[in-house]
């Protein structure tokens, strides 16, 4: 379990993060949101279909992006904010930035609950959130769980000395690794729960999925799912997702399953 805010969001089953892009140029087309009725629309998609967490971006970390400065990042993140905080006060809000600054004006301003920092982290982000007191989703750059394993202990050891309470490892699909060796990851992700902190997957339509597939990201709905559930069976804690519903029935069935080979 980890604190977000006064409560406690608990992972005795897996729960899903909905993407709330306000970008435009994320990889997944439908993922951009600028608009304001298309962000509230989009804020109460994820909400009706049982995410648990809302993942807010403003700037995007595809292959080959460009990322935009701190003060349009900012800007597009307070469109939103003001938006879903609004319409959703009591919403668990995710902040996916890689900028330490960003983080702490997210938490101080909005009351954002978690960090996502997809670059694995530096100094200044570790004494942030430290400081702050949110969990923080620590993302792995590495090609391989050996490595990974290696870097989570050194990454975990010097934000736990910072004083940093919770912490969600999230292998990074999409982030420095081959497709073979994300299929390998997958393979081996239950190693990672050695660590006893919560897993988040990030695998919705990406590369290592659509290109298998010889297909688009429109098109790898049916392909996320079939990777969703594999990564729940290796335990996965949390799916961060584009399709909510499809993410939720996959957790439901695969813990249908579970308790099935428990009972019997």
């Amino acid at each position: 379990m980890i604190n977000v805010g006064s409560r406690l969001l608990t992972f005795t089953k897996p729960v899903v993060m909905g993407i709330l892009n306000v970008t435009p140029d994320s990889f997944y087309g439908e993922s951009r949101t600028m608009a304001a009725d298309a962000i509230a629309q989009r804020a109460k998609s994820i909400i009706d279909e049982g995410a648990a967490i809302i993942d807010i971006g403003g700037c995007s970390t595809r292959p080959d992006s460009k990322p935009v400065d701190e003060d349009e990042e900012k800007r597009r993140l307070a469109s939103a904010l003001d938006i879903v905080r609004r319409d959703h006060p009591q919403a668990v809000l995710s902040i996916d930035t890689f900028r330490p600054a960003m983080a702490e004006w997210c938490v101080r301003e909005y009351d954002a609950d978690i960090i996502n920092d997809v670059t694995g982290g530096t100094d200044e982000m570790y004494a942030t959130v430290a400081n702050l007191g949110v969990p923080y989703i620590l993302t792995s750059q590495d090609s391989n769980i050996h490595d990974m394993l290696m870097t989570f202990a050194t990454a975990t050891d010097r934000l736990h000395a910072l004083g940093q309470k919770d912490i969600i490892l999230d292998p990074g699909f999409g982030f420095g690794k081959t497709r073979e060796g994300e299929f390998a990851i997958l393979n081996e992700l239950d190693k990672l729960k050695i660590m006893d902190m919560p897993l988040l997957v990030g695998v919705s339509r990406k590369r290592m999925i659509y290109q298998t597939l010889g297909i688009t990201p429109e098109d790898a709905l049916n392909g996320t799912t079939a990777v969703n559930t594999i990564a729940l069976t290796k335990g996965a804690d949390i799916l961060r997702v584009h399709d909510v519903k499809a993410a939720v029935e996959a957790i439901e069935l695969t813990c249908k399953y579970r308790n099935a080979i428990i009972t019997t």
